[in-house]
């Protein structure tokens, strides 16, 4: 699934290809905002009402996702190989953790 790569290669793939601030700060908010809206998503098919709480999460998530390439100039990766979805929460991971490639 990896391609031959390692994730550490991956996340610095992914994080050559976004070096605007702006767009890194983006995909800090833009990432976790998804990812936490999956799982929600799930919850909500057992409670009436709660749907619009996980479905705005989504599209404000992947908003900040496409503003953040605006800036940057670029189309997101996953585009090219769909593969950078995942790639982008290990980035996100690795930036909470101080180990965020260059």
């Amino acid at each position: 699934m990896l391609g031959g790569r390692s994730w550490g290669e991956w996340i610095a793939l992914y994080s050559k290809s976004h070096q605007h601030p702006v767009n890194r700060f983006c995909h800090t908010l833009g990432i976790p905002l998804i990812a936490l809206s999956l799982p929600l998503g799930l919850v909500a098919l057992f409670i009436p009402g709660f749907w619009p709480v996980p479905l705005s999460m989504f599209l404000i998530g992947w908003a900040l996702q496409f503003v953040g390439h605006a800036f940057e100039g670029k189309p997101p990766e996953f585009f090219r190989d769909w593969r950078f979805l995942l790639v982008g929460l290990r980035w996100w991971v690795a930036k909470v953790r101080g180990k965020e490639a260059p």
